[in-house]
C-alpha cells in the first residue's frame, strides 16, 4: 500500500494525520484518546465510558441541545466510542461543513462542562445499560470469563464498568479523568476525506495548537501472570438455551503472531472483521461450521479477538443444539483445534482463509469514514504501518505458521471454559 498520508506533530504533542481521498465530497475526522477501561482502577470501573457520556453534554460554546441539531442540520453524522484501550470520537460532514467538526473537537477537547445535574442523568442511563446487558446470556457469560481470565491486569473489567461503581463514581472524578487523560499529548487525530492538506494543517493547528500539553498521563502496569491451568466455570440464568464461551489466551496486535492467528481464525471459524465498521462473510465455509454446526452440535459457533495492546483473548461462543450436552460440544471443538495442532493445513486452504480475511479487511477498509478510522485506530495498538502492511504480511503466512500458533496458543492449560446453563424460567435475550 503506497504511502498517500501525511503524519503531523504539533507542538502540544497531538499526533496529527492527514488523507486526501477526493472520491467523494466528503470528510470524516477522528479525534483518538489514549484511555479506555485498561486505565481504571477499582473503584472507578466505567469512568472512561461515562467520561465519552458526558463528551456530549456540551461546553458554553456548544450547548447539549444544540450540538446533535447542527450535527444533522449540515447533513453530518457523528457518534463515539470507548473500548478497553482508547475513547474515540468521530464526525463525518459534507465537505464544506467539515469545520464545525474541527471546533466541536478542539472546544470539547478543554471545555466539557461536567454539569452536576448532568452526571446524575447520565448515572440512570448507564446503570440502566448495564441492567440490559445482565439480561443477556452472552454478557454474563462474557463477564465471568473475563473476570476468571483476567486476576490481575484491568482487562478484567467490562468496559461499562462494576455496577458497584456506577453507583458511587461522582462529579468530580468524571471532571478529574477527562482533565487527566484529554490531552493533546494523548490524543491523535485522523482526518481522511475530500480537502487540501495545507489549508486543513493550518486549521487544525490554529484550532488545536493553543491548547496546552498536559502531564504524561498515569498508566497501571499490571502484568498478567501465566495461568496455572485450565479454569472451568458455571453461569446460571433464565432462558432455555445453553451458551458457551471458550477463551485462550492470545498475544497483543503488535505480536508478529497476530497475523498467522487471524488466518487461524478465519480458517476455523470464519474472517473476524477489526473495524466496527466492516461487516461480515459467511462463516459457513469454515471448518467449526462444518463440524458443528452441519452435525448438529451446536446451531451457531463464532470466533474471534479484538487488536489490542496488551495480550487478550481469543474467544469461541458456541450456542448449544437442544439436544446436545456442553461437554459435547467442546469434544468436538477440542478435535477440530487438535486437527489443526497435527496435520498441517494445505496451501490452498489457506490461500481461500487468508483470501477470506483480506477481503473482509477491504470492505472494512474502503469509504472514508473507515480510512480516517484505521489511520488512527491502527495507532492506538501499534502504528499506521501496521495497517498499511496488514494484506502483506497475511498473504505471507503459511501452513506451518498456523501449525505453530495453533500449537503455541490453542492449548487447555490456557483456556477457560464458561457456560450458560438456563434455568427454564422468565424471558431473556439471546443477544
Amino acid at each position: 500500500m503506497k504511502k498517500d498520508f501525511t503524519k503531523h506533530t504539533l507542538s502540544n504533542g497531538l499526533t496529527v494525520f492527514l488523507k486526501e481521498i477526493h472520491s467523494a465530497p466528503l470528510v470524516s475526522s477522528w479525534v483518538w484518546y489514549r484511555v479506555g477501561s485498561k486505565d481504571e482502577t477499582t473503584g472507578k470501573t466505567g469512568i472512561s465510558h461515562w467520561t465519552e457520556h458526558m463528551q456530549f453534554k456540551g461546553t458554553p460554546q456548544f450547548p447539549a441541545s444544540s450540538l446533535d441539531r447542527a450535527i444533522s442540520r449540515d447533513g453530518g453524522v457523528w457518534n463515539a466510542f470507548t473500548f478497553m484501550d482508547w475513547t474515540t470520537y468521530f464526525e463525518t460532514m459534507p465537505s464544506a461543513k467539515i469545520d464545525l467538526a474541527l471546533r466541536l473537537e478542539a472546544d470539547r477537547m478543554v471545555n466539557s462542562l461536567f454539569e452536576a445535574k448532568e452526571v446524575h442523568s447520565e448515572r440512570t442511563v448507564i446503570v440502566s445499560e448495564r441492567e440490559g446487558h445482565e439480561n443477556e446470556p452472552m454478557f454474563r457469560l462474557g463477564e465471568a470469563v473475563q473476570h476468571a481470565a483476567f486476576g490481575i491486569h484491568p482487562y478484567r473489567h467490562e468496559v461499562i464498568g462494576d455496577m458497584a461503581d456506577l453507583w458511587t463514581i461522582q462529579r468530580d472524578d468524571l471532571y478529574r479523568h477527562y482533565k487527566t487523560y484529554y490531552v493533546p499529548n494523548n490524543a491523535v487525530m485522523a482526518v481522511a476525506g475530500d480537502f487540501n492538506s495545507r489549508p486543513m494543517l493550518a486549521r487544525i493547528r490554529e484550532l488545536f495548537e493553543t491548547i496546552p500539553a498536559g502531564p504524561p498521563p498515569p498508566r497501571l502496569a499490571r502484568k498478567e501472570p501465566s495461568q496455572p491451568g485450565e479454569i472451568t466455570l458455571n453461569v446460571e440464568g433464565p432462558g432455555e438455551t445453553t451458551f458457551m464461551q471458550v477463551a485462550y489466551r492470545f498475544p497483543a496486535a503488535a505480536h508478529p503472531d497476530f497475523f498467522a492467528l487471524t488466518v487461524l481464525d478465519s480458517l476455523l471459524a470464519g474472517p473476524s472483521s477489526l473495524n466496527m465498521f466492516g461487516g461480515g462473510i459467511s462463516n459457513r465455509t469454515s471448518r467449526l461450521y462444518r463440524a458443528l454446526v452441519e452435525k448438529e452440535y451446536v446451531v451457531g459457533v463464532s470466533g474471534g479477538a479484538g487488536a489490542t495492546i496488551d495480550p487478550f483473548l481469543y474467544t469461541f461462543s458456541l450456542t448449544l443444539h437442544p439436544r446436545r450436552k456442553p461437554a459435547e460440544a467442546l469434544a468436538a471443538l477440542d478435535v477440530e483445534i487438535k486437527r489443526l495442532q497435527e496435520e498441517r493445513v494445505s496451501r490452498a486452504e489457506i490461500a481461500r482463509a487468508s483470501k477470506q480475511a483480506r477481503a473482509l479487511f477491504a470492505y472494512g477498509s474502503e469509504s472514508i469514514t473507515n480510512q480516517a478510522f484505521w489511520m488512527g485506530f491502527s495507532e492506538m495498538f501499534a502504528d499506521y504501518n501496521w495497517f498499511c502492511t496488514y494484506l502483506e504480511k497475511l498473504a505471507a503466512v503459511t501452513p506451518a505458521d498456523v501449525q505453530r500458533v495453533a500449537r503455541a496458543y490453542f492449548q487447555p492449560k490456557q483456556r477457560v471454559v464458561g457456560t450458560y446453563l438456563p434455568t427454564g424460567n422468565g424471558d431473556v435475550k439471546h443477544g
